[in-house]
């Protein structure tokens, strides 16, 4: 993996805190499990139970990038943060 990757993946994650307008939640999501992916790998743990929605939410839109390298999630996160702002 490549310096300037981390570098611009370490930049992108600080900027998406200062994007004027809220993102949907789809966007959020993805943005969400992205970044869980180039940090922490494939999803880890149990399936939040039914009422949590939130958790389950997040839970799935990571599960459904499994396998993906943590190099292809830094890139995709570092364009989507840029088609954002």
């Amino acid at each position: 993996m490549s310096k300037q990757l981390k570098a611009q993946f370490k930049k992108a994650s600080e900027e998406v805190q200062d994007i004027g307008t809220r993102p949907s939640n789809e966007v959020l999501l993805k943005l969400y499990a992205l970044y869980k992916q180039a940090t922490d790998g494939d999803v880890q743990g149990d399936r939040p139970g039914m009422m949590d929605f939130k958790g389950r939410a997040k839970f799935d839109a990571w599960a459904a990038i499994e396998g993906m390298s943590a190099e292809d999630a830094m890139q995709e996160y570092v364009d989507l943060v840029e088609s954002l702002k």
